[in-house]
């Protein structure tokens, strides 16, 4: 029998097939998430949306130096007028925490939702536009925090207010963490504060925060990537030691050269490649939905005979993907010497190392000095500045959940698991033992590269905003709303 494609009767998605039409009623299929979701009507929701996004981007809260209470007071009163009490923890009286809490029957433990409050430095002259300004030109709004991470923010901020409004029963504490620090926290007030004294407050059985992506190709998002996993930052200074003295007579110690060597060394050593449950799937299903080159690559990662070929193909063609496969080194900072004519007693290099989530981290440190070799060069550990934690699973309510809101509001997309290269909170989460799992809103490849998280300047697809805030509503009721 010939189907529709699916109507929305109330909050419920139903397939009819036109044939049983006159009986439709009896014969209702209806997804097991939509069932309790209360109906929005996300076109009236849109004015909102976009007002307190725009009051977060508007706000400076570039760190260093820190002004995230700034964004917390904007909060706290948001929240408090709508019936939702809050608390605020603050190791630095400019760098608080808040916490707001909606209540459920605790059948279930706990879901954390998650945003900071922080956002990069900006270089004003690179801006065609005030970056705090959350200018509207071109479809885009452009500032500061407009992609990191304050379209997050927005979106669990919206998803407090439209539970309090429904008054819809929960299964579960829904708990909103508003948190400073996490772009840089060498003092510790953001998320290793509340852990270490208020994890209380936190602790959840999953966490949704930043940490995953959407790609629009043609204006459809044609993959969404669901953060399971992340890297974890493990940096190191190269200290070489010699003699100085002056720059007209050669030295054997010169520690320029003896570092220059150990880079040298860094640079041709390619670490072993180990995939994780997160890249294995990652690839399989890229490869199920890449040209039929692109998958044979894909696929060749696990064969002992191509796999060395593809990822050289891989570091020079898709080096993100390329950093995926293994515990990265890559060489940032020098720093040696007072004058041209000086030969110095010391020389330092720092070494930025992600390591994949089960690195025995002491071990690698010794194999890195093996493969430099050279007594005159020390490794010295810098300090952690993220814990080693395991990657989420990908048989947990909330996963699935993620992945049927992801095919019911893209039903052409694809959904990856997906390890991050780089670094977030949801470390110290997971080592805490809360399934965290990163989202992102919707971007095309060349605004993700040119415009996003960190770039010069950062702007996000309005649009992109509205379907974001419904995609993490869908989310947080799916796995919270009692059934």
């Amino acid at each position: 029998m010939k189907q529709v494609q699916p109507a929305v009767i109330g909050a419920r998605w139903v397939t009819v097939s036109t044939a049983l039409a006159a009986v439709a009623l009896s014969l209702l299929w209806v997804s097991p998430v939509a069932t309790q979701t209360p109906a929005v009507e996300w076109a009236t929701q849109r004015a909102e949306v976009l007002r307190h996004y725009r009051a977060l981007v508007q706000i400076d809260s570039s760190n260093p130096p820190g002004n995230e209470t700034r964004v917390v007071n904007y909060l706290k009163q948001v929240l408090e007028a709508e019936g939702i009490p809050t608390k605020t923890f603050a190791l630095d009286p400019a760098r608080a925490n808040l916490v707001a809490r909606l209540k459920g029957n605790g059948r279930k433990r706990p879901l954390l939702i998650l945003a900071h409050t922080d956002v990069v430095p900006v270089q004003r002259e690179k801006w065609p536009v005030d970056p705090f300004g959350a200018v509207q030109k071109d479809g885009y709004v452009w500032g500061r925090g407009s992609v990191d991470d304050k379209p997050v923010l927005a979106a669990h901020l919206m998803a407090m207010l439209l539970l309090k409004r429904s008054g819809v029963a929960l299964d579960r504490d829904v708990i909103f963490l508003a948190e400073a620090g996490e772009e840089a926290d060498v003092t510790g007030a953001g998320i290793n504060f509340m852990v270490a004294q208020h994890f209380d407050e936190i602790d959840a059985e999953f966490a949704l925060t930043e940490g995953g992506r959407m790609t629009l190709d043609q204006g459809r998002v044609a993959i969404v990537s669901l953060g399971t996993a992340e890297k974890v930052p493990a940096r190191v200074r190269l200290v070489a030691r010699g003699t100085s003295g002056h720059g007209s007579v050669p030295r054997v110690d010169n520690p320029l050269v003896h570092l220059g060597a150990a880079l040298q060394k860094i640079g041709a050593w390619e670490t072993p490649m180990r995939l994780n449950d997160t890249t294995r799937t990652y690839f399989d299903r890229l490869a199920s939905i890449s040209p039929p080159d692109e998958a044979a690559r894909y696929r060749a990662l696990l064969d002992p005979q191509r796999a060395g070929a593809v990822q050289q193909y891989l570091a020079e063609h898709e080096p993100s993907r390329y950093s995926m496969l293994r515990t990265s080194v890559v060489p940032t900072m020098l720093k040696a010497g007072v004058g041209p004519n000086v030969i110095p007693s010391e020389a330092e290099a720092t070494l930025d190392i992600r390591a994949l989530p089960d690195e025995n981290i002491p071990a690698f440190y010794d194999t890195l000095g093996r493969i430099i070799g050279d007594p005159a060069v020390s490794i010295v550990p810098l300090p952690a500045a993220r814990p080693a934690s395991p990657a989420s699973r990908l048989d947990t309510d909330m996963y699935r959940v993620l992945e049927q809101v992801s095919r019911r509001m893209y039903p052409q997309s694809t959904v990856l698991p997906s390890m991050s290269t780089g670094a977030s909170d949801q470390a110290q989460l997971r080592a805490k033992g809360i399934q965290s799992y990163g989202i992102g809103a919707a971007a095309t490849d060349d605004d993700q590269v040119n415009f996003g998280a960190h770039s010069d300047v950062e702007r996000l697809l309005e649009s992109s905003l509205y379907s974001f805030v419904e995609f993490t509503w869908n989310a947080v009721t799916g796995v919270a709303v009692s059934k």
